[in-house]
């Protein structure tokens, strides 16, 4: 399993050295929540903020766009050095449109379901998505409660994703701490977002070295 933190957790007084901590501890990527305060009502940062992370570090940026017309921003992100970008397809009008740009500019498109979220409505789009992010709380805040019943409503996605010719990544993001990488992983999450169980504990590295043991126990 692929252990990703959150930089919205992170102090950004010394972020370059939160990147390094977790990088040197074995994270896999960097997730970066965007927020526009109108898709949700938080407002965190743009692609100024990605293009100094790219600059600090070599992992792969998971850029998760909560934001309104997403679509306008797929150029301004990859162009900061994002890897990765996830979209809420209900806040698009053309979410095949988005992310079939998002794979033409050769970048892994991925697409985010909110708890509630019908998954009948992504059920069309997953030919074209490389990774699912599964939300385990409402999008918009760190620190969340995790929401139960979330590792089966990520089985439930990866029934989904057997049916289709391609491999589809599944990450888990809200609420994800050591003691829930067990099940997360029985439950077949691919990558585990965590922000305030990482960024929030005394020693960021230790925690992501414990999430990696427990994912290989």
């Amino acid at each position: 399993m692929i252990i990703a933190p959150s930089l919205l957790s992170a102090n950004f007084l010394k972020l370059s050295a939160e990147i390094r901590c977790v990088e040197m501890a074995g994270a896999g990527q960097l997730h970066l929540d965007v927020m526009d305060g109108q898709y949700v009502p938080n407002l965190t940062f743009g692609p100024v903020i990605v293009k100094a992370v790219r600059t600090a570090t070599q992992l792969p940026l998971d850029v998760h766009l909560m934001i309104e017309h997403a679509e306008k921003w797929i150029d301004p992100f990859i162009n900061a050095g994002a890897d990765m970008i996830a979209v809420h397809p209900e806040s698009l009008y053309h979410p095949h449109l988005t992310l079939t740009e998002i794979n033409d500019k050769g970048k892994k498109a991925g697409i985010a379901i909110n708890p509630g979220l019908s998954l009948a409505y992504i059920e069309d789009l997953l030919p074209f998505v490389d990774y699912i992010i599964v939300m385990s709380v409402n999008p918009g805040w760190g620190g969340q409660s995790f929401i139960n019943g979330s590792f089966e409503r990520v089985n439930q996605v990866r029934e989904l994703c057997a049916k289709v010719d391609r491999p589809i990544t599944i990450e888990i993001d809200g609420g994800m701490n050591t003691e829930r990488i067990t099940p997360a992983k029985t439950a077949g999450v691919d990558v585990a977002v965590a922000g305030s169980a990482i960024f929030g504990a005394e020693d960021p590295g230790r925690v992501v070295r414990d999430m990696l043991r427990t994912s290989e126990a």
